[in-house]
């Protein structure tokens, strides 16, 4: 608390966290123990001393020296407060300058920024400091920190305190003593004071040390003469106005003495000689300070006519010379004197336009920062190489300025075109690897992405397409390829618009607008070497070459194993020529920075040693679908094939024998690669079809879930993504893109073909496991149990049950919604995607939709088998228990009633009805008809196991079976008539002929039975009655 408290009072602080500077520290920059008032001696014209700004911090009463050396020079006081180097307040390092050398800070040639990093200075920045020093710093050691800040102020407050109590009498002696000097030295020669005595305070003492202001009403009075010139008064000029009359009579002497020996005619008249030729040759004089004005001021035009001018002097002191020669004879005074002046101005001019050359032909070689597309604008960086050509050409050199900037542009887009695809490998391969160590996505999300295509219509983001992390590197991947092969703004649009600048200097059109120089002599530059134009046509020939080769190698050869060369600087290289004759030594122009953009804290996984398919490609994500990889393929297929078109629509490109081949290559290898990324991710998506079954009925047909509109929306999406990779149909515009954009050859239509007809495989097997496996609501993993892969009734709040949700828990619901979602695929659904297929890809599937179609009578009679099979044992058990046991047969007379087991059969055939009816109403006609065939078909086996039947137990077998047949007319087949047939060929076996006869007679009784009997049951199974629709409504529906 004493130690905020002596803060406070020193800074003149109300608060120890002020939220604004002071007004009343802006008025005067004076030290805390010094009044602003304070009258400044004329001879005083030192300034103050001013305190650090944290001086508090240093006061100490047994060490008033910093704890480090300080800078500055020996009389400098501001200097020689700040220090050399000093620990860290808050107790973290013993040199805060090593910190700062650490983080690369010019702390050692700057000085100013490195005050502001010590705290003796009076420009220290806290909070510069502290993002500086202890930019990694954590709140924890921040806390510790202050603490030691803190035990410092309170132990160097301690400290000045002791020193100050325990000298408190040595300082009060030496003041005294101090005081009486000065006031002597002050009053010498005057009067003592006599009405005021001699008093002594602090508040005194205080004011005398600093303002020297105790002398009394005594310095008013008139000092002795004698006294007065040696006292340290205003009146005798502080002591030296007895010295003052003597000097200046003895100069006045020395100036009559010395006088006309020091100034005569002679140098008068050699004064105005001197300054007549100046004069006369004033131009001469001027020239070299013009240059150097023009120069600084960059402006070209004024120096070239300032530099003609210079060279018109030289070759006038040229002349003048010559015909003196030639003429044998003498200069005058004033041409020699002339020639003495202009080769003087002439050396000064060639040693300036020297270095000005040299600073020109540094600018020439790193003038590499033409904009592609952008307009031409006088004195823009676009057209500041041509405006250095000019200058050169304009002052003459002597190489060529044009072949020495195309070759040295030549050698940076080589040089840019491989770290820039080194980079964008490199790069693409740590997101890759970081990719690859996430987890996978799950069950719901996939279903998510895979639904895409059916929400495209109200949902246009891409975002949804896939994961945040797949569609970012997809981003990231086609970003840097638009960067490489874009049309405006890319290292390919350099590159052509270096092949059309070095035809424009070839072809002579961009010099006509140049300078030929003096006398003409760079009139030479103008026209190109056969050497420079054979290597210029080679090198666009070159950067077309590498860039291919970069882009396929990406595409085709496998992921970067090491990836070490991102920690690596890029090496340096001469920027500027060694001599201004010799520029070739700077051709290499360096790229400013480091490769290493990533946290070396981080250091990307290694990688990945997988199975899946994206582990054998550079460019695709982990764990990305087939519908982003598609969709960006499709893109970047696209301007790879618009780059080519440009590349080949190059003259010079497409003279080169073996270009078009190239480019040819370039598309189908990057073509082929990208069908087989997506065919493996179709193929594996295709397996994971099933989780678009989200037990949800169509909105359109009710019969239906929505799995079939989603999936048939996905394999569309597919196919026209697939379609657009193979044909690269949005680049075909382009001048020349069909001589290097071909069909796609046969043996890549069959992978995908073959791929096509996998997909509508997996996809409806995955169908068929939905339905057979119970679901469960388990996000984690798959089993045998359920999968999470469709939110049942069961687990759903009865908030979210809506009439379109299904009881998905209930294997029967499942299997009867999957067979008819089965009958819309392969009515509808399979037929639409082929004739897709046939007209995208401009074949026919013959075998294909045979193919197609038996994979689907098996896939959809196995389900059939499997919903039908459990009813199917009972009917057979029912009946067959029915027919076979004691008390089947009458015992009394003709029968008046069907057997129970038969009431039995139709009640579960009734509860059948009301399943598939209210499930999947299509399908009760050919459910039902089956289930008829087999009840028919056990009868007929439980009839066999009967030997012998008598009239009584004939009659019982006829009842019993036509009931069942008459009840069930409306879905009787011609199986089931034929099974119905056998049956009574079967009891007619197994009876004798009187019996026969007796049946005969009996038949008119047994049908009123049989009659009253269906019209008993008529309303409990009225379900399997025909329903007639009135005509009116049929014609309606017609209409």
């Amino acid at each position: 608390m004493d130690a905020e408290q002596d803060v406070l009072h020193h800074y003149n602080l109300t608060t120890a966290y002020p939220v604004e500077w002071p007004p009343e520290k802006d008025n005067s920059d004076a030290s805390d123990d010094e009044p602003q008032d304070t009258p400044r001696s004329k001879f005083n014209t030192r300034p103050r001393t001013q305190k650090p700004r944290y001086s508090a911090l240093y006061r100490s009463g047994s060490d008033r020296q910093p704890p480090v050396p300080v800078l500055g020079k020996p009389g400098d006081c501001l200097e020689n407060l700040v220090q050399k180097d000093e620990p860290d307040p808050l107790g973290s390092t013993e040199s805060v300058v090593r910190i700062l050398r650490q983080r690369g800070l010019p702390v050692d040639d700057d000085l100013r920024l490195k005050n502001r990093f010590l705290l003796s200075s009076t420009t220290f920045s806290p909070g510069l400091f502290l993002s500086q020093v202890h930019s990694n710093a954590s709140t924890h050691a921040l806390l510790q920190g202050l603490e030691v800040l803190s035990r410092s102020i309170d132990q160097k407050s301690a400290s000045l305190k002791v020193l100050v109590e325990s000298n408190f009498e040595r300082f009060v002696r030496a003041k005294s003593t101090i005081d009486n000097v000065y006031t002597q030295m002050r009053s010498q020669g005057a009067e003592p004071e006599r009405d005021k005595p001699p008093t002594h305070s602090r508040n005194a003492s205080k004011n005398s040390a600093h303002f020297r202001n105790i002398s009394g009403s005594g310095l008013n009075k008139p000092l002795p003469s004698d006294k007065k010139k040696n006292a340290l008064t205003k009146e005798s000029e502080y002591g030296v106005q007895g010295i003052k009359a003597p000097l200046i009579e003895l100069s006045v002497k020395a100036g009559e003495v010395w006088g006309p020996a020091l100034g005569g005619r002679e140098r008068e008249e050699t004064l105005k000689a001197v300054l007549a030729s100046v004069e006369r040759h004033r131009g001469i004089f001027e020239v070299g300070g013009a240059i150097a004005d023009c120069i600084k001021r960059r402006d070209f035009e004024s120096l070239v006519e300032e530099y003609y001018r210079a060279r018109r002097y030289s070759e006038d002191a040229k002349e003048t010379a010559t015909a003196a020669v030639q003429n044998n004879s003498l200069l005058s005074d004033a041409q020699v004197h002339q020639i003495i002046i202009t080769a003087r101005m002439w050396a000064e001019v060639e040693a300036q336009m020297d270095i000005f050359k040299r600073d020109l032909w540094r600018r020439l070689v790193g003038a590499q920062t033409t904009s592609p597309g952008s307009k031409s604008v006088p004195g823009s960086a676009r057209d500041e190489h041509m405006s250095l050509i000019g200058v050169l050409l304009e002052l003459g050199t002597q190489d060529n300025p044009i072949e020495i900037w195309l070759l040295t542009r030549y050698e940076y887009l080589k040089n840019k075109i491989q770290t820039t695809s080194e980079r964008f490998r490199l790069e693409t391969e740590v997101i890759r690897r970081h990719l690859a160590a996430t987890d996978k996505p799950s069950p719901q999300a996939v279903a998510t992405h895979l639904t895409f295509p059916a929400r495209k219509s109200f949902d246009d983001s891409t975002a949804t397409m896939d994961t945040t992390n797949v569609i970012e590197m997809w981003e990231r991947i086609h970003a840097s390829l638009q960067a490489l092969l874009g049309s405006k703004r890319s290292v390919l649009s350099e590159v052509i618009e270096f092949r059309e600048t070095s035809q424009s200097f070839i072809q002579g059109r961009s010099q006509r607008t140049l300078p030929v120089g003096p006398d003409g002599q760079s009139r030479k530059h103008h026209r190109l070497s056969q050497h420079g134009v054979k290597e210029l046509q080679d090198g666009s020939v070159e950067l077309l070459n590498l860039l291919r080769d970069n882009v396929l190698s990406f595409f085709v050869e496998p992921p970067v194993e090491d990836v070490s060369l991102l920690f690596s600087p890029i090496p340096s290289m001469p920027a500027t020529p060694a001599t201004p004759a010799t520029p070739r030594s700077g051709l290499l122009t360096p790229l400013t920075g480091t490769r290493f953009n990533f946290d070396p804290n981080t250091l990307p996984p290694p990688s990945p040693k997988s199975s899946d398919p994206w582990a054998r490609f550079a460019y695709w994500p982990p764990h990305s679908n087939s519908l982003s990889a598609v969709h960006y393929l499709g893109r970047i297929l696209v301007l790879i094939g618009t780059a080519a078109s440009e590349m080949i629509a190059l003259s010079s490109a497409g003279e080169v024998t073996g270009m078009l081949d190239r480019l040819r290559t370039l598309v189908g290898g990057v073509r082929e690669s990208c069908t087989q990324a997506v065919c493996a991710a179709w193929n594996r998506d295709a397996e994971r079809c099933r989780v678009l079954e989200d037990w949800t009925r169509s909105t359109e047909t009710r019969e239906l879930t929505r799995m079939p509109s989603s999936f048939v929306a996905y394999e569309s999406s597919v196919l026209g993504g697939i379609q657009k990779i193979l044909y690269v149909s949005e680049a075909m515009s382009k001048p020349g893109a069909a001589d290097v954009v071909l069909p796609p050859p046969a043996k890549l239509l069959q992978t995908v073909r073959g791929q096509f007809v996998s997909s509508l495989y997996k996809a409806l097997s995955g169908m068929v496991e939905n339905a057979e496996n119970p679901i469960k609501l388990d996000p984690g993993k798959w089993d045998a149990e359920g999968d999470g892969i469709a939110h049942p009734v069961a687990n759903v709040a009865p908030a979210k049950v809506t009439a379109q949700t299904v009881d998905a828990s209930d294997r029967n619901v499942r299997m009867l919604l999957t067979l008819s979602n089965l009958q819309a695929v392969r009515s509808e659904i399979v037929p639409q995607l082929v004739t897709q297929f046939e007209n995208a890809f401009s074949v026919k599937l013959t075998e294909e939709n045979k193919t197609i179609r038996d994979v689907l009578g098996q896939i959809d009679a196995r389900l059939f088998q499997s919903y039908t099979k459990p009813y199917i044992e009972m009917l057979f058990e029912v009946i067959r228990s029915g027919v076979l046991s004691r008390d089947w047969t009458p015992t009394e007379g003709r029968p008046s009633a069907a057997k129970p087991y038969v009431y039995t059969v139709l009640l579960a055939l009734v509860s059948v009805h009301a399943q598939v009816s209210t499930n999947a109403a299509s399908l009760t006609p050919q459910i039902l008809s089956y289930l008829l065939e087999q009840a028919s078909q056990a009868l007929l086996v439980a009839f066999k196991q009967r030997d012998r039947y008598s009239l009584a137990a004939l009659m019982q077998a006829t009842l019993d079976v036509e009931f069942i047949a008459q009840t069930l007319q409306q879905y009787t087949t011609d199986k089931a008539a034929d099974i119905q047939s056998k049956i009574y060929l079967e009891l007619d076996r197994g009876t004798d002929n009187e019996a026969r006869m007796q049946l005969q007679n009996e038949l008119p009784e047994m049908r009123k039975v049989l009659k009253g009997l269906r019209e008993s049951s008529k309303a409990e199974f009225a379900c399997f009655k025909k329903i007639r629709i009135p005509r009116e409504r049929v014609e309606r529906q017609q209409t």
